[in-house]
């Protein structure tokens, strides 16, 4: 905890942000960072609540220490912080951005819709160590002699290989883009985390002793069988990339695209690289002068929206066959819990026109085949069509973003066919078989982590899997481990 009467004293504050006018001209980040002093006030407001849900398991994922590191950064012991943060969290500086952060809506200031700034103090946390020179290789001083492959470099496989080669392993990471990332590089857009963030860890790994093999597509490159033979224990980290089918029709048409090449496509651009790709389509998607249209309502449908601003669009409509939710959940129903309330995005704050409780009927387009519009229409509870209210909505483009359904196609996945045991989830995602527990599959030798076994999650619950997919495999190759799990 921090200052005992912290939170009677101290109004909740965050981080501001540069103005939207501002922001929509570049990609880089653009939240105005905090005084260690603002920083250490946020901190003090944590209570002496007696059970702390936010590092619980309905709050963080990887069980960060919150109260421990708000209260050493009260008393302005940042180093002592910085160490307690990263005991749990290989990479606070990627979650204390993109997290959505559950721990602040497990909160129990929560109740009073005045929760202590974690994602703001986590990100600080994580900025000091770089400032401090904290962050820096951690060899281990013995190697095992053991070698492991981890397949996909994206917060699993990247938070699995720095715990395997921190115990002395040798371990290499195979990834099918030609920089180490996964979607973090790709899929997240650069004006939410920087891809420095990501070169900064991949540097510190390279000192640990963990060799990356970039543009190497296990599956179809590279047989999965020829790293069996070659490694002691193989870890896919493959994540969850298949666009969830929408079953709208007209999606032929030209103007209408899946999200994720979209986000891929800019982000390619941003970092300098050819957006040629032998997983994403080439041709240049881009939204400067058109009327955008995004069906979706998640955080994949929130970046499309910021992206389509930077790249110059006239107006961006974003579609959510959901009901507009509350304004204020109901507290003592949902806490502490993720509540379903009225949420704004950066993205959205930017400008786009939001429909509630709407069905995408149909992509509409002219006699050479060009998107022109989106027939929609009103839904009931049960979204159901309500007859007479269709409408048309204007679009020279529209992005799909309804979630994912499991590995990428024509992957690894693909090519074991019936040899390696899948199942689908609740959400109608093929998932690889495997628990939570040892996170082996039924093919001897390999281990899976992350989206792939799990379906489309968050980032601090792909670190979550790859960490305890390291413990799983050191104790594997060992017989015992003191890896954290």
């Amino acid at each position: 905890m921090g200052k005992v009467t912290g939170f009677l004293e101290i109004d909740r504050q965050v981080h501001k942000y540069q103005p939207a006018s501002d922001r929509i001209r570049h990609y880089r980040e653009f939240t105005l960072p905090m005084s260690d002093k603002e920083v250490e006030k946020q901190a003090a407001r944590c209570m002496d609540c007696g059970v702390p849900y936010c590092h619980g398991p309905t709050g963080c994922p990887v069980h960060n220490q919150i109260p421990d590191w708000n209260d050493l950064v009260y008393a302005g012991d940042w180093e002592n912080a910085i160490r307690n943060l990263h005991s749990t969290n290989n990479f606070p500086e990627w979650t204390g951005r993109i997290c959505p952060a559950p721990c602040e809506e497990a909160c129990t200031l929560n109740l009073e819709d005045i929760p202590v700034a974690i994602k703001t103090i986590e990100q600080a946390i994580a900025d000091k160590a770089y400032e401090t020179g904290y962050v820096k290789p951690q060899p281990a001083e013995q190697k095992t002699g053991k070698k492991v492959a981890i397949i996909g470099s994206g917060p699993a496989g990247m938070a699995a290989a720095q715990q395997l080669g921190r115990v002395g392993h040798d371990v290499h990471v195979y990834e099918r883009e030609s920089r180490p990332g996964g979607l973090m590089r790709y899929g997240i857009p650069d004006f939410k985390i920087e891809k420095h963030y990501i070169d900064r860890r991949i540097a510190q790994m390279d000192g640990e002793g963990v060799t990356f093999h970039c543009n190497v597509n296990v599956g179809v490159d590279k047989p999965l069988d020829e790293l069996l033979a070659g490694y002691d224990a193989v870890l896919y980290c493959g994540g969850s990339e298949k666009p969830r089918p929408a079953g709208i029709p007209g999606t032929q048409l030209t103007g209408v695209h899946d999200a994720m090449p979209y986000l891929v496509q800019q982000n390619k651009r941003v970092g300098g690289e050819d957006i040629e790709s032998v997983a994403w389509p080439s041709e240049p998607i881009l939204a400067g002068g058109k009327h955008v249209v995004v069906v979706g309502g998640g955080d994949t449908a929130s970046d499309c929206v910021g992206t389509s601003f930077r790249q110059g669009a006239v107006r961006v409509t974003q579609l959510d066959i959901r009901p507009q939710p509350p304004e204020r959940e109901d507290k003592l129903a949902v806490w502490p819990y993720w509540a379903t309330k009225m949420r704004t995005s950066s993205s959205q704050a930017e400008g786009a026109d939001r429909e509630f409780q709407v069905a995408t009927l149909e992509f509409i387009g002219d006699e050479d085949g060009q998107l022109t519009g989106v027939k929609c229409c009103e839904v009931d509870e049960k979204r159901k069509p309500i007859a007479g209210t269709e409408f048309v909505i204007r679009a020279d483009l529209a992005f799909i973003a309804i979630g994912f359904a499991g590995p990428i196609e024509n992957g690894l996945v693909q090519s074991l066919g019936e040899r390696l045991s899948t199942t689908r989830d609740g959400r109608g995602s093929t998932n690889v078989v495997a628990n939570d527990l040892d996170y082996r599959t039924n093919i001897d030798g390999l281990f899976v982590a992350g989206d792939v076994r799990r379906g489309q999650s968050l980032v601090v619950w792909a670190i979550r899997e790859g960490r305890q997919a390291a413990h799983a495999i050191d104790e594997f190759l060992m017989g015992s481990t003191v890896l954290p799990r």
